[in-house]
């Protein structure tokens, strides 16, 4: 602590300088471009917000020795190039209202920027007039120049960071780099469904396509639909359930996956607001709070959500790199997030992934791959009866059994509902049912142990949160703004059974607590709401931890794995099933049951 500062002279003081251009913008690339990818990002909004429709981005090296990015957009003219080349020169804003945003960039950084670190050439040509070209090498600019060019622009970065030669010791291998920009690509391809784009590595020469999403017809859900299977596969896109909800000025559309589609990472998870894309910590809490209580902690929502509202009510204008935002009504947002998706989820019922089938079948393994043996067509149902009564065991009389006897007594079920009908059970905890086109494994133990859960937070709903009145109010000393926000908070932790007043200062008094946690360390409990509130904007904590004794209740008063079960009860499990809400998947997230086609069943066996 007690060392000189090295930039402060002991002989005199420290002299003001104003920084030459050169310095200037290379320290702003230092905000804006961080890696390839950065500046991959920065030239593709640009060319979005040009009006382009097709967008090919070439890269060599993971980026660091080639960038070009080509559009078909509405181009330049020589007076605008060597603007455009110029620090804080735009055509999105004219500076009069930082707050009414309408495009993605709006700095006027990016190009300058790059120019300063790299080798940078702009080729463009508006429509009705000749092309034109602009090169900047490490800030220095030369003179614009004709060249041939159809109507868009190609800027085109090569040697980036050659000016900066520190910050390529930052750079990780190409491999990374050239992931972080495909990364890049796909999100501003989730963002603009009706655009194409195609990523190129020309590393060695040799153009490899990397990436293509061709540009997307119809309204917006068939669009955005057809895009995301383009991005993020047709699993994601069978798997994920439509959003689309308005409310205070805010909108919300999009696809969110099943919680039995979920991801060991959050990489799979894309929020945009108005269109751009973004990476807020509030938001994704948001979205791991709308899928609490149907996921294990270490699972992750796969999503792609726009978030729709008046320029005005968020501020992009937070960081350089504009991925940041800043909600004027947070608490709006979070809100608008977390009950649209539950009341999505809850709408599809006892539905589960479609993988989870697949990836059973994957399980099983084939004897032989023999080449199929002629099969005659499936008979009926009563060309089956009499079959199988010539089969049967003789009687004592030396008679078969009456065919009608040995089926019409059998209770069936009905198989044409969604889970089908109960046909056998194996190893006390597996119901085998059959549906009209093939069967349906349900896990006994953990669906029933959702069926509890959801009746107890039913109950829980309707009479409220039982609370426990301490005979002596526990004390806890914070800080005065952590005081404040905690009793800003008082009225929606009082609904959950925590009741906080002021005590005087900075010191807050808990009168009572949730009588179902049992005794609880209301320091520790508070500390961590605090912690949520500082991180997320916003706490769980306690409604988790409520859950978690409901959903400890849950598991102890379902159906136990051992218990063998009638016909009716079985039955009736998978009738209360398809009533339930989020029954497709246990508290945990696993899912409670498995369906297998009947056509993917026989080809197991060679017979298709």
């Amino acid at each position: 602590m007690n060392a000189a500062n090295p930039n402060i002279s002991a002989n005199q003081r420290p002299i003001i300088r104003q920084l030459d251009e050169a310095a200037i913008n290379r320290i702003a690339a230092g905000e804006v471009v961080e890696r390839p990818a950065s500046a991959v990002k920065e030239l593709v909004e640009n060319a979005l917000d040009a009006g382009a429709r097709r967008i090919s981005v070439d890269y060599a090296d993971g980026g660091k020795t080639l960038i070009r990015v080509t559009d078909d957009g509405c181009g330049m003219t020589a007076d605008d190039l060597p603007l455009a080349l110029s620090r804080h020169a735009t055509s999105k804003i004219d500076g009069s209202d930082l707050l009414n945003i309408h495009s993605f960039g709006f700095r006027g950084e990016a190009l300058p920027s790059l120019g300063a670190v790299g080798r940078l050439t702009i080729s463009s040509r508006p429509q009705g007039v000749d092309a034109m070209m602009i090169a900047v090498s490490g800030g220095r600019m030369d003179p614009v120049r004709p060249t041939a060019l159809t109507i868009g622009t190609v800027v085109e970065l090569r040697d980036l960071f050659y000016a900066t030669p520190a910050r390529l010791k930052f750079m990780r291998s190409d491999r990374a780099e050239a992931m972080a920009i495909a990364e890049v690509i796909k999100r501003l391809a989730l963002a603009e469904p009706e655009v194409g784009f195609t990523l190129r590595d020309v590393s060695g020469g040799e153009a490899r396509v990397m990436f293509r999403a061709d540009p997307v017809s119809g309204d917006f859900f068939d669009a955005l639909h057809g895009r995301v299977t383009s991005v993020l596969g047709r699993d994601f896109a069978d798997n994920a359930l439509p959003v689309d909800h308005s409310r205070d000025g805010l909108r919300l559309v999009g696809y969110a996956a099943l919680p039995t589609y979920s991801r060991g990472s959050s990489a799979a998870q894309y929020l945009f607001v108005n269109g751009r894309p973004v990476q807020d910590r509030t938001l994704f809490g948001a979205l791991r709070a709308a899928y609490m209580d149907v996921l294990s902690r270490d699972r992750h929502p796969a999503a792609v959500l726009n978030i729709i509202c008046d320029p005005q009510a968020v501020d992009v204008n937070v960081h350089p790199a504009k991925s940041e935002v800043r909600f004027r009504e947070p608490a709006l947002v979070r809100a608008l997030i977390i009950s649209t998706l539950r009341n999505a989820l809850a709408t599809a019922g006892h539905r589960a992934s479609s993988t989870v089938g697949a990836e059973t079948l994957g399980a099983f393994q084939a004897e032989t791959s023999q080449p199929r043996i002629y099969q005659m067509d499936r008979p009926s149902s009563g060309a089956l009866s009499r079959a199988y009564a010539y089969q049967a065991p003789e009687t004592p009389m030396g008679f078969a059994e009456s065919p009608s006897a040995r089926f019409e007594d059998v209770p069936t079920g009905d198989t044409t509902r969604p889970l089908g009908a109960a046909r056998a059970q194996v190893h006390e905890n597996y119901i085998i049912a059959q549906t009209t086109d093939g069967m349906v494994i349900i896990d006994q133990h953990a669906a029933h142990e959702r069926l509890v859960y959801e009746r107890l937070k039913a109950q829980r709903d309707t009479n409220g949160i039982a609370a426990q009145a301490l005979l002596i109010p526990e004390i806890i000393e914070l800080s005065a703004s952590d005081t404040a926000r905690l009793l800003d908070l008082a009225p929606d932790l009082a609904q959950l059974g925590l009741v906080i007043e002021g005590f005087g200062g900075s010191a807050i008094a808990v009168r009572e607590t949730p009588a179902i946690l049992g005794r609880v360390n209301a320091t520790a409990l508070l500390r961590d709401i605090l912690d949520d509130l500082a991180d997320l904007g916003a706490s769980d904590r306690l409604q988790a931890k409520i859950d978690a004794v409901l959903s400890r209740m849950a598991c102890h008063g379902s159906i136990r794995s051992g218990r063998q079960m009638r016909a009716e009860e079985m039955n009736a499990l998978l009738r209360e099933m398809e009533a339930t809400p989020l029954s497709g998947q246990c508290n945990h997230g696993r899912p409670t049951y498995v369906e297998l086609k009947l056509a993917d069943i026989e080809k197991l066996f060679g017979r298709r």
